[in-house]
């Protein structure tokens, strides 16, 4: 089955596009949203597209100039913001400006298409002035409720009610789109059926196996690592519980690396289990103490029950680890049981910890095999092909999905 129809840096160039993305996260945001916004239109620019992201102001300064990210520049409009206090440090563009903000950027650039990375605020401006315009529109699911429930104010008897209509509302920009995409086959089932919407692509955030430094030698340590936000959708609590449950004689130490709303609790969390000595929270940390603590660790643990994808696990794949992974919404895409690590019941400490201490027991030429399994299946996901898929999309040219291995059980998309 071929990988798409779009062109390939080894092909010959077609004219560049002008793009306009809109996103209501991008760095300096932390979240698997934001950076796949942030790698995607960097690798637009490298192929000679000329890139404007439309996002909300990171502080009160808000303009337009241009920004470098991962290590190629490019023009960002940063929106008039407000800080969403719920939320430990997002900040959101003001609703009521969303339409007069897409007018002025669109007005002003003009592109060939818009590419919007979320229907909330930004995206849904976006997606009405282009459609006035004749503009065509790609748009990307990355929103899950579980994802934003707990930063609403929102009682919880309320709650589904609300998502419901959310969900209604969010089909209104999606049907101004030529293509629907997200990251997983699973999260496309997920969109079609929480919206109505048909024939959703599949399209993996894709990841540059190349930044990462895999290391099979001998562990001299049990270390476990978790990536992500600091928040409650991550379930971290039962990642603390599984270690607790682990035999001291692994000695075994967890590293938590990212920043959050639960920080502070889950610290509390530690002390009270009694393995605050065990365990690292090291908050946000720069690109290269990041790839250092995939390489160092020797198993990754996800506990996370809301991923579309999870860029942190595919990070650790291409770090050469196993993983050990909730067995919910997407994440069986990425871990086979057995293969490449192993899958827990979500929710259950005990399961989760079971899992960690077979993978922290097993002898190296068995550890060594579930490495290069996880090195193999994240080679599937390579950001190029993301790339190229997009660029396809954005010229209206038919593409089959591209085809990543898929979990057991679940058939790859036709």
């Amino acid at each position: 089955m071929p990988e798409t129809s779009g062109p390939h840096p080894t092909q010959p160039a077609q004219p560049p596009l002008t793009i306009v993305m809109g996103c209501d996260t991008f760095p300096p945001d932390v979240n698997g949203a934001a950076r796949f916004a942030e790698r995607l239109a960097a690798g637009l620019v490298e192929r000679g597209h000329d890139v404007h992201i439309v996002a909300p102001a990171a502080s009160r300064r808000h303009g337009t100039w241009i920004e470098e990210h991962e290590g190629r520049p490019m023009t960002v409009h940063r929106l008039r913001s407000w800080r969403w206090y719920p939320h430990d440090w997002l900040r959101f563009a003001l609703p009521w400006m969303s339409k007069a903000n897409a007018r002025r950027v669109l007005d002003e650039v003009r592109p060939d298409v818009v590419h919007m990375q979320s229907h909330i605020v930004v995206g849904r401006g976006l997606a009405y002035e282009a459609e006035k315009r004749g503009i065509p529109i790609v748009a990307t699911n990355h929103v899950m409720p579980d994802n934003i429930m707990e930063f609403t104010i929102l009682p919880k008897f309320l709650q589904n009610t609300f998502v419901k209509l959310a969900w209604k509302d969010a089909r209104k920009s999606f049907d101004k789109a030529r293509s629907v995409t997200t990251p997983t086959r699973k999260a496309a089932q997920f969109l079609e059926k929480a919206t109505g919407l048909r024939g959703v692509h599949a399209i993996s955030c894709g990841i540059d196996a190349q930044n990462y430094t895999p290391d099979f030698s001998p562990r001299t340590a049990n270390r476990i690592l978790f990536v992500g936000r600091v928040t409650g959708e991550k379930h971290i609590d039962v990642l603390l519980n599984a270690v607790k449950r682990l035999p001291a004689s692994l000695d075994a130490r967890l590293e938590i690396v990212g920043g959050g709303d639960q920080l502070r609790n889950l610290q509390a969390l530690a002390e009270t289990l009694g393995i605050a000595d065990r365990v690292t929270f090291t908050g946000y940390v720069t690109d290269e103490e990041l790839r250092s603590a995939y390489t160092r660790a020797t198993v990754f643990a996800m506990p996370s029950i809301a991923e579309l994808q999870s860029i942190a696990t595919m990070e650790a794949m291409a770090s050469g680890l196993p993983v050990v992974a909730a067995d919910a919404m997407a994440l069986p895409h990425l871990v086979h049981d057995g293969e490449n690590g192993y899958l827990f019941t979500p929710g259950d400490a005990q399961d989760l910890a079971d899992k960690l201490e077979r993978v922290l027991t097993m002898p190296q030429d068995e550890l060594d095999r579930l490495k290069e399994a996880s090195l193999r299946i994240v080679a599937s996901h390579d950001i190029q092909t993301t790339i190229s898929t997009f660029e396809s999309l954005y010229r209206g040219e038919p593409v089959a999905d591209p085809v990543t291995e898929s979990a057991p059980g679940v058939p790859a998309p036709e």
